[in-house]
């Protein structure tokens, strides 16, 4: 559900091995990318399978559906779960599980992904978050990437990494689904962090301790709210913050670069045309640090910079500034 990058970038991969359906609501989207094979929007340069099913007709697509994933945006989850429901309280006999993809926060209850499943979702129905270091583009030209599926339901997590799991998409199960979805979160804060700081010409060794340095404010929230730190040093803590803090197919990490050279966030919202999780998330992420007073300095200068319009040279300055202490410290 959902044909954005991410989620035609998987369904071309799965389809190597499953029957799958791409579904987008768009009928015309959906139009076009029958016609011309491609999702010219998102993945111009990749040719879609041609054994690849293409509808905007969610009952069609649920037929005799075994898994669904769901991807969309955080903003999108919640009327996704419902137009979910409302097809499948139709469908007779439905048996399926569901994945979602989306990393971060909820703006208006700040809530986790799995938060949300949890308040529309009926119990029965198995689910987890599949997440990890993985650019959409190289997911679709076959490059070789590895992720976690996490799930509270240990069966679910195993039977459906293994499913979904080849040489070129290696997936993990794992039973964290808060520190996988914590990783996921706020690493794309600390990419536009890794943007700004690159875009200033700081240099490579304030990068990496602004990644270093980073990991410890996710490990710091992530424990809080009862992940596991092996979780977030794994592949969808520190995998994926590296990627996402390095490489140049970041949304976020170019968010970042282009505060550095003065755009204003309006415009670079415009400028890139897909959604940038990371300049939503770092709002629901520097009211939850102050609220369960963890510290992250980081977070809270990306938010100053871009919510309360602080010039980047100046927040920069107050980092560097800061007070010396014990690197292993909740400050």
């Amino acid at each position: 559900m959902g044909a954005g990058a991410w989620g035609t970038a998987l369904a071309i991969s799965f389809a190597a091995r499953h029957q799958v359906t791409l579904w987008a609501r768009d009928e015309q989207q959906i139009a076009v990318m029958r016609s011309t094979c491609r999702n010219h929007r998102y993945l111009p340069d990749i040719t879609l399978p041609a054994h690849l099913a293409l509808t905007a007709n969610l009952t069609v697509a649920l037929n005799e559906v075994e898994l669904i994933v769901l991807a969309v945006p955080v903003s999108g989850l919640r009327p996704a779960l419902q137009q979910l429901l409302q097809v499948t309280s139709g469908l007779e006999n439905a048996s399926f599980g569901v994945v979602w993809l989306c990393k971060g926060f909820e703006a208006e209850s700040a809530l986790l992904p799995h938060q949300i499943i949890a308040e529309i979702l009926p119990t029965t129905i198995p689910c987890g978050v599949l997440s990890g270091p993985s650019f959409a583009q190289e997911v679709a030209r076959g490059l070789p990437t590895a992720v976690t599926l996490a799930s509270t339901d240990q069966d679910f997590a195993q039977r459906t990494a293994h499913e979904l799991h080849f040489s070129r998409l290696r997936v993990y199960a794992s039973q964290d689904v808060i520190g996988v979805e914590v990783g996921g979160a706020v690493k794309n804060v600390m990419a536009i962090a890794a943007g700004i700081c690159d875009g200033m010409g700081l240099g490579y060794n304030a990068r990496a301790a602004l990644i270093a340095r980073g990991l410890s404010e996710i490990n710091r929230l992530g424990m809080r709210l009862g992940g596991q730190p092996e979780t977030l040093s794994g592949l969808s803590g520190a995998g994926d913050l590296i990627l996402t803090c390095t490489g140049d197919l970041s949304r976020n990490r170019q968010v970042g670069l282009l505060l550095a050279q003065q755009h204003g966030l309006a415009d670079i919202l415009d400028k890139l045309g897909h959604v940038a999780e990371g300049v939503y998330t770092v709002r629901a992420v520097h009211h939850l640090a102050q609220k369960l007073n963890v510290s992250m300095p980081i977070c809270a200068a990306v938010y100053r910079i871009l919510y309360e319009n602080i010039p980047t040279s100046d927040v920069v300055d107050e980092l560097l500034n800061r007070s010396p202490n014990w690197e292993f410290t909740d400050g």
